[in-house]
């Protein structure tokens, strides 16, 4: 999971992720990767509307945001 979060902070790519919080709560956000640390990252979140910080164990999925179809390739 780590690597893909890595990758779209070096190509400056939006990303869908599903994360679940510590209270158990699951969530689709659409993010943008700010900076990485070895357990968290921090990304804008655009459900919330602000920066927050992200464990990398709690997420459930991670998928880069295809925008033209060359970015497939």
């Amino acid at each position: 999971m780590r690597i893909n979060i890595l990758k779209c902070l070096d190509h400056g790519q939006l990303a869908d992720m599903i994360y679940i919080s510590n209270t158990g709560e699951i969530s689709k956000r659409r993010v943008k990767v700010l900076s990485v640390d070895d357990t968290t990252f921090k990304a804008y979140c655009f459900l919330r509307n602000t920066k927050r910080t992200f464990k990398i164990e709690n997420v459930l999925a991670f998928v880069p945001v295809v925008k033209r179809e060359r970015d497939v390739i």
